[in-house]
């Protein structure tokens, strides 16, 4: 094998492509990338969960391919000049890399002992702009469970009805969802969840420009096809939260705020926690002002925000970390607080009754303060 190809090219899909290698593996291939010379270059990165390969252009004098170690290869094409890279392999898979004045030589794996890759042969597609899907990406990822307790809450649910795309992360405390309206395609309705892993590499990968996704959705894997590069991922398996019967409809009271005051006043009383030193954030809501206090034993903070609306005193403590990860990924500037018992779920969204975004979060038991 052997081809030429710009080095920034090359690095830019190791980059991507690696985000799919296995770390350690026993399996030494699925720890490399798979360079594959033909029409154009094809880089793969493969962990036996989740797949993704990119193309780009390349001066192909001799087919073939190769597995090179992606941490050593990768930092190889980093520190390599700029400049066109040249990469031979003989039939006894030695691998040299030349650029400029530098050259490498070390053993590839052969291309045989790598796994293939499943098919995603779905009936199901549907298509919308890369940045529309970035955003709903990260508007709910920040909510996907960390905690293999309950796997299946460890992804993302997309469910499909009608001409929208819902998207819902879960972990037990917290709930975020994101709305939007898309073109109808081949796609009927569906709902299958998505490991937050692979989402976390897609909104990387996606752009801020209206070319479109590709998505398609098989028996057990899913593929989004971005520009050149496709992530392929298994579907997580089981029963998803009913979110339709989780989020309350009704509510006692609602203030309006505006969403950068608030988090500067979260942050503010927030200061005083620690790992060491957790304490929940104790909001009062009142008419139109919401009084903010934070007590460890560092000490106590206090600070008060303004609004539209009250409570009638109504105090609710939530954790901080959770509330200001809502306030960062809901995008609007001004929020709708809906309230209800100390006891209940609160719900966040857009004050201008967009209802794209929905954030809910369970309230934390407050202690009577001594």
């Amino acid at each position: 094998m052997k081809f030429s190809c710009e080095k920034y090219l090359l690095q830019s899909a190791c980059v991507i492509a690696s985000r799919a290698t296995a770390s350690k593996s026993p399996i030494p291939t699925l720890e490399g990338l798979l360079l594959t010379a033909g029409a154009d270059l094809k880089v793969t990165g493969y962990d036996l969960k989740k797949g993704i390969y990119t193309r780009i252009a390349a001066d192909v004098e001799e087919a073939g391919s190769i597995v090179v170690g992606a941490r050593l290869f990768g930092e190889m094409i980093r520190r390599l000049p700029d400049g066109i890279v040249t990469i031979r392999v003989d039939e006894r898979n030695n691998v040299n890399v030349k650029c400029g004045k530098s050259e490498f030589h070390f053993m590839g794996y052969d291309a045989d002992e790598y796994p293939e890759m499943p098919n995603v042969d779905g009936m199901n597609k549907v298509s919308l702009p890369q940045k529309i899907l970035r955003s709903m990406i990260n508007q709910t990822i920040f909510a996907v469970a960390t905690s293999d307790v309950r796997p299946i809450y460890t992804g993302t649910l997309f469910e499909i009805s009608g001409d929208e795309l819902t998207l819902v992360s879960v972990d037990g405390y917290r709930l975020a969802k994101r709305t939007e309206k898309i073109e109808k395609g081949q796609m009927e309705d569906c709902s299958f969840v998505v490991p937050g892993s692979a989402l976390s590499d897609i909104e990387r990968i996606c752009s801020d420009e209206e070319d479109e996704v590709r998505i398609s959705v098989g028996s057990k894997h899913i593929s989004f096809s971005i520009g050149e590069t496709v992530v392929i991922s298994r579907r997580l398996e089981g029963d998803f939260l009913n979110y339709k019967k989780s989020i309350p409809d009704s509510f006692r009271y609602t203030v309006d705020v505006d969403r950068a005051e608030f988090m500067a006043t979260i942050d503010r009383v927030a200061l005083i926690i620690s790992e060491k030193n957790s304490s929940p954030v104790r909001l009062t809501f009142n008419d139109g002002s919401i009084d903010c206090l934070c007590a460890t034993v560092i000490g106590k903070a206090e600070d008060v925000c303004s609004c539209e609306g009250g409570g009638d005193g109504l105090e609710i403590g939530f954790n901080d970390r959770y509330l200001m990860d809502a306030l960062k990924a809901s995008g609007t500037d001004k929020l709708k607080i809906c309230l209800n018992t100390a006891s209940s779920p609160t719900i966040l969204e857009a004050a201008d009754g967009s209802r794209n975004f929905t954030y809910m979060i369970l309230p934390v038991r407050l202690r009577a303060e001594g």
